[in-house]
């Protein structure tokens, strides 16, 4: 037992060396991050007309949302920071507007308001309805004995078509096309646009389909290059609605410059901000070229000089909001207006 004891010391001889356990290493705390200060804002409100004091706010902490009278929708409101000035937009932040700690604005009660697609879908269902009745000639339109009879021109067949067509294309496109940047309009703009629609339309209507109503002056052929006109225009005015739905996604308000696309009638924004109206002119100058009808001929003057005052302020927007844009464009009419 000896001599094993000692055999087995000599095979496994004692380590020199103490294996002593691991010493825990205390790891720094992170370092807290020092709180952002608050910034407090003082805001005073006046009426823009009277300018007298609303409202105070005191120690406001963004963002805020400002409701001068509660007992009106938002809609309704509009919140300035000069008294002639523009609304400022739903998504403007107070920390980024021209404003020190203590902030001024005024406010404007904008009247009742009514959604666009409601006053879009009103104005654009009364010519379709009134146009029909007239080309069907009901009853207390005409002389008795032209009660619900037909045109024998088939030139009056074919404007009413066409009539129908684009107010059809119209309320299809408020439906499903359409993207507003802003939801409401006043109220009194319905009776104002309805008044314009509804009664050029029973203007044109009664004319075109009256039963002395001569066709144009070079027959057939004068009515087929206006309806290839029409037509073309429909196709154009559709395609740039389309394109200018695809710059802004849904719910949401912004604003591009808009380019021409793969399909060639949105090339024409190579040369004009607003092409849509361009080609909605081209339509009704065709049409105008279809019934040689002189209401119809009113209308589309008169529709000029209104597209022509929007296109030049969406012009000017365009140029105001972005530094890029496009110079060679004109807002209606390639290098002319």
């Amino acid at each position: 037992s000896w001599y094993n004891s000692c055999i087995s010391g000599f095979r496994n001889p004692p380590s020199p060396y103490v294996i002593l356990p691991p010493v825990p290493v205390k790891r720094p705390k992170p370092a807290k991050k020092a709180k952002k200060a608050v910034v407090f804002f003082e805001v005073e409100i006046l009426d823009a007309k009277t300018k007298d004091k609303l409202c105070f706010l005191d120690k406001v902490r963004p963002p805020p949302r400002v409701c001068v009278h509660p007992q009106w929708y938002p809609a309704r409101q509009s919140i300035r920071l000069d008294p002639k000035g523009k609304s400022l937009k739903d998504e403007d932040v107070l920390q980024q507007l021209p404003v020190g700690t203590t902030a001024t604005f005024y406010f404007r009660d904008l009247g009742a308001q009514i959604s666009w697609v409601t006053v879009f879908l009103t104005e654009y269902t009364g010519p379709l309805i009134i146009y029909l009745l007239f080309y069907f000639r009901v009853p207390f339109i005409y002389a008795p004995k032209y009660d619900f009879t037909t045109s024998k021109h088939w030139v009056v067949h074919l404007a009413c078509m066409c009539h129908s067509f684009h107010y059809v294309k119209r309320l299809l496109e408020t439906l499903f096309v359409h993207r507003f940047s802003h939801g409401t309009m006043p109220l009194r703009n319905i009776f104002k646009n309805c008044t314009y629609y509804w009664g050029f339309a029973a203007w044109m209507a009664y004319y075109i389909n009256h039963p002395l109503y001569t066709p144009p002056m070079y027959g057939e052929q004068q009515v087929t290059i206006a309806l290839m006109i029409f037509l073309f225009c429909q196709i154009g005015n559709f395609s740039i609605h389309i394109a200018l739905r695809n710059l802004r996604p849904p719910g949401s308000k912004t604003r591009k410059i808009p380019y021409p696309t793969k399909n060639p009638f949105t090339w024409v924004f190579l040369l004009v901000s607003c092409p849509n109206y361009t080609y909605e002119l081209g339509s009704w100058l065709g049409f105008t070229m279809m019934t040689q009808c002189l209401p119809v001929a009113f209308f589309t003057f008169v529709g000029f000089v209104q597209m022509t005052v929007w296109a030049k302020g969406k012009h000017r927007s365009y140029l105001k909001e972005f530094r890029d844009y496009p110079t060679l464009r004109s807002p209606i009419l390639p290098f002319i207006l």
